[in-house]
């Protein structure tokens, strides 16, 4: 790979991160409603008390003085302090991420496994009750909104079968529990968000292996190796799979990214104490720092994941070296 191709992709993602944090500012001061009634909270409160507020927070000043402060502030690795919590953003973030980090890991993990098997049974067994059955079951995950998908597992598994938590990642009994009682405690708390993330992830990854593999099955070269005579596993591990999985790249690395702030629904369904939950409940607040805090980490996750993915498919496939 040249390192003039490295050099122009680094730079359109710092072109892109910049573009980001431009909008990432003057998106929430457009939304609607008053971070600062949000904090007082008294319909009554006197003005004095209303404007010493937004001097503390720096709401009273022009926006573009606040885009400035904003961006120095930025630059320096200060994020500003919340609303809300009246501690720094960076903070009130780095106790959500393990949460997060964690359930999508899991998430991830399986749905990787689970989606891009079924996918190569499904396109080696093309047309058969096997492919047929794994496209649906693929489909109907794939088209199911997650929080629907979300309720149905807590209807079954925590109100029919009661075998499994509905809410958190804790019980409160065993909140400050120490050792294996409080790791089979999260992960009783895991299975059920986290199969809710994954089965929605399988079904994209086992549809983008299936496609992807039924077109490298159809190239003149897979062709020209069975005429050689090695048999359909050799054919499949050593000369289809490595082709079919390029596109799976690309697929996996924007997932992640989009996967950490897309998990909003499933930990709000499951009240799962990651960034997806702040998000939503600093959007209840008005809690511009907060927000432009959780914005800002997940469009660098979004960028990084695209960049890494651009220079694996570099790596991978000659056509892009060239």
């Amino acid at each position: 790979m040249s390192r003039k191709y490295l050099l122009r992709k680094v730079f359109y993602a710092i072109l892109t991160l910049f573009g980001v944090l431009v909008i990432n500012f003057f998106l929430f001061r457009i939304m609607p409603g008053d971070p600062i009634s949000m904090l007082v909270r008294n319909p009554n409160a006197n003005l004095e008390t209303v404007a010493r507020m937004k001097a503390q927070f720096g709401l009273d000043e022009p926006v573009y003085i606040q885009f400035f402060t904003y961006m120095s502030n930025l630059f320096q690795g200060d994020f500003g302090t919340s609303f809300h919590y009246n501690r720094p953003v960076l903070s009130v973030i780095g106790e959500r991420v393990f949460a997060t980090v964690l359930l999508v890991g899991t998430a991830e993990f399986f749905a990787i496994i689970i989606g891009v098997f079924l996918g190569i049974i499904a396109a080696h067994r093309r047309g058969s009750k096997v492919d047929v059955m794994s496209l649906s079951f693929s489909l109907v995950t794939y088209a199911m909104p997650s929080f629907w998908l979300g309720i149905l597992l807590i209807a079954f598994f925590s109100g029919f079968l009661s075998i499994l938590p509905t809410s958190g990642m804790t019980s409160p009994a065993l909140f400050f529990a120490t050792g294996f009682e409080r790791f089979f405690d999260i992960s009783k708390h895991l299975i059920l968000p986290a199969l809710t993330l994954a089965l929605v992830l399988i079904g994209e990854y086992m549809l983008v292996m299936r496609s992807s593999l039924i077109e490298v099955l159809t190239e003149d070269y897979i062709t020209t190796a069975r005429a050689k005579g090695f048999d359909e596993k050799t054919v499949l591990r050593k000369h289809a799979l490595p082709n079919a999985m390029i596109p799976m790249v690309t697929i996996v690395a924007m997932s992640i990214g989009f996967v950490i702030t897309g998990a909003l629904q499933v930990e709000t369904v499951f009240s799962w104490p990651g960034l997806g939950r702040l998000m939503y409940d600093a959007l209840q607040d008005r809690d511009y720092p907060l927000l432009q805090g959780i914005f800002y980490i997940s469009s660098i996750c979004i960028i990084g994941a695209n960049l890494i993915s651009d220079i694996l498919y570099g790596y991978l496939d000659p056509r892009v070296k060239e």
